[in-house]
């Protein structure tokens, strides 16, 4: 197997990082063994990441093979190290940095599991990658025609008007990637577990949940409060979506509680709903989506890569390196298989930064350039902190810097800038379309970004049994979304594996916890800009001052925990989502004004858990009876923060 022999040279560096005296106390000391930690964990690091990357763009039996040697000579390396650094006496170390710097080091995530049985760690690799595979050569054939997901699927999802075709393009994905997963999910799960137990947390959600510096209990109530902040605003837009797509598709295609079918959406997950905007936008006033203009311009995945860049640059902001250019994969290859799913990687070695993209000429996939762009940039500004702190100050930072700008790239203003729209309308209803487009990623996101994770840790914490993964994962989309399978699903599927960030094991909370940090940079930077005028309309290209305040908090990295970065930035220790409320406020009353006299919400019977909307969470936690009862169905009283389990009659009747 090529590479092998490389990384096996890399392995070898496992030994050389020193042993310690037990428990010693001296910061020179430690701080000398971290430096020389640094420089070992550099080369391993990135041997590992070659390795992946050579997978995740050629899926091979060889590249795998050798993706998952890498990835277990990297955990093997952690441990040591982490036990190491456990023969020192860190935790009472004066130093802050050096004391933070060895809390990363012996926090080593799933990697602990070799500590007490390499085996299963190996198990737990294999049973990553066999996952990650079903879902990047998953395939939905008709006609002995073979769809795959980007772009073939994902086409289909944006752009059919048929109600059947979304239909069969929706199932056929869910049955050719969720069920497959299903078998290795489960296994997967109880050793990842077992590593978080092995890394010293009760489960595997505590231990992700480890990256916030935060209790694991206070981390939940704080993303559940902030959901059940936003719950209003999300329920007006899905009422006004849910009357638009019956005037669309008929009124016989929807239930009588109030959910919409998941596959009308737009989007194979319902996630964003952005590309409804061609049906649902209330004014005849020009469409914001410049996709058409693209085309017809001749943007190609290069071109709207260096518009991206411009913008970054623009703002003070670091250039891409040459070498981003030559290694980066932006359009699909033709001739080989290989994982579309977007994403931005850091080589650990300085200098090195790649994105891989299967890119569309799309508006949706030059927004999603200035996302993946904006994680280069965040690993350009912190290549020189130590390796442990070459991180977002927590997850949802990561995801939120290219997001702020794409807050700017995407107005009207903006467009007009760049070539893209060739008139500004510049009223009211101009404005409403506009920032509806906008809500349909965002606000329609937002229940979709909370609960997926939200589920994974009811899976984590044994709440939800491996027979009700699929029950539990349409109880919280009926819930929490208002969304319900098109057709009854079988108990026996797992329509969550049909999501990249199962299979792959990505954390998702990060991605809520973006979309609302996002504008509460937004708000600071537009200030800092000196735009005065409304939130929607703040443009911060080539705003200098704007790129020094982003850089400033960007260069961080991970070294102070994530409120005293959002200090430094918004002058507030304290996640808000008071910016985004003030984003969308002209909205949000035009579609309150909108929705009266019609349906707004859902029924909630089949929910897992009572939302409390406008009482205090802890008030009615303590008022929660032993017992509940709900058209029959019998509610138990295993309540916690997050979910409440019921026993709840699980069906659904064809719309179709």
């Amino acid at each position: 197997m090529t590479n092998i022999r490389s990384i096996l040279v890399v392995a070898v560096l496992i030994g050389t990082v020193r042993m310690i005296p037990v428990k010693n106390s001296d910061e020179q000391s430690a701080q000398k063994w971290y430096e020389e930690y640094n420089e070992r964990a550099q080369e391993v690091f990135y041997a590992n990441t070659i390795a992946a990357w050579k997978y995740n763009t050629n899926i091979t039996n060889e590249t795998q093979a050798a993706q998952i040697f890498a990835s277990l000579v990297t955990a093997n390396f952690s441990i040591e190290a982490a036990k190491n650094a456990s023969n020192y006496n860190w935790q009472q170390f004066t130093n802050a940095t050096l004391k933070r710097l060895f809390s990363k080091v012996t926090n080593i995530g799933s990697d602990a599991l070799g500590k007490v049985d390499q085996a299963k760690l190996k198990q737990l690799k294999e049973l990553a990658s066999e996952m990650e595979t079903i879902y990047s050569e998953g395939k939905v054939c008709r006609n002995n025609t073979c769809y795959s997901l980007e772009p073939d699927l994902t086409r289909i999802m944006a752009q059919s008007r048929d109600y059947n075709e979304l239909l069969w393009a929706w199932i056929g994905w869910r049955d050719q990637v969720g069920e497959k997963e299903r078998s290795k999910y489960i296994p997967f799960v109880t050793l990842l577990n077992e590593a978080a137990v092995a890394n010293n947390y009760s489960n595997a959600a505590d231990d992700w949940i480890s990256s916030y510096d935060m209790p694991s209990e206070e981390f939940k109530e704080l993303m559940f409060g902030l959901y059940r902040e936003l719950r209003p605003l999300y329920q007006e837009l899905h009422a006004y979506v849910r009357r638009k797509l019956k005037e669309e598709y008929g009124v016989d295609k929807f239930p009588s509680s109030g959910h919409i079918p998941a596959h009308l959406l737009g989007n194979m997950w319902a996630q964003t709903w952005g590309n409804l905007l061609d049906f649902v936008q209330p004014y005849n006033r020009t469409s914001v989506d410049v996709t058409p203009a693209m085309i017809q311009q001749g943007y190609n995945a290069l071109r709207m890569f260096n518009v991206s860049e411009e913008f970054f640059t623009s703002l003070g902001l670091e250039k891409m390196p040459q070498s981003f250019w030559d290694n980066s994969m932006i359009t699909k290859p033709a001739n080989r298989s290989v994982v579309c799913h977007a994403s931005a990687w850091d080589f650990y070695n300085q200098k090195d930064f790649r994105i891989k993209m299967c890119t569309d000429i799309t508006m949706e996939d030059l927004i999603t350039i200035h996302h993946e762009m904006g994680h280069i940039q965040y690993f350009l500004q912190y290549k020189d902190q130590p390796v442990s702190f070459r991180d977002g100050a927590n997850p949802g930072f990561h995801e939120a810097v290219g997001d702020v700008l794409a807050l700017s790239v995407s107005t009207p203003g903006h467009l007009k800038k760049i070539g893209l729209l060739k008139t500004v309308q510049d009223d009211y209803e101009a404005d409403i379309n506009y920032m509806l487009s906008i809500a349909l990623d965002k606000i329609a996101f937002l229940p979709f970004g909370y609960l997926m994770d939200a589920y994974r840790w009811s899976i984590f914490s044994g709440e939800t049994k491996m027979d009700d993964l699929n029950k539990k994962w349409w109880q919280l989309r009926e819930c929490l979304q208002g969304i319900s399978p098109p057709l009854s699903r079988p108990k026996t599927s797992f329509d969550a594996g049909a999501k990249y960030h199962i299979p792959a094991n990505v954390p998702y909370i990060r991605y809520f916890i973006s979309v609302i940090l996002q504008f509460q940079l937004h708000e600071k930077l537009c200030e800092v800009a000196n735009q005065t005028g409304p939130l929607h309309k703040c443009d911060i290209y080539q705003s200098k001052e704007a790129g020094a305040v982003l850089g400033d908090m960007l260069k961080l990295g991970s070294s102070k925990p994530w409120p005293e970065a959002l200090e430094i930035i918004t002058g507030t220790s304290k996640l808000s989502a008071s910016s985004l409320v003030k984003y969308f406020k002209p909205l949000i009353d035009w579609l309150k004004a909108n929705n009266t006299g019609h349906r707004v919400g859902w029924d909630m019977d089949t929910c897992p858990f009572q939302l409390p909307l406008q009482h205090d969470l802890l008030a009615i936690l303590q008022k929660w009876p032993e017992t509940a009862t709900s058209n029959g169905n019998s509610c138990g009283t295993g309540f916690s923060l997050i979910l409440v389990l019921c026993t709840v009659k699980y069906t659904f009747s064809p719309y179709i």
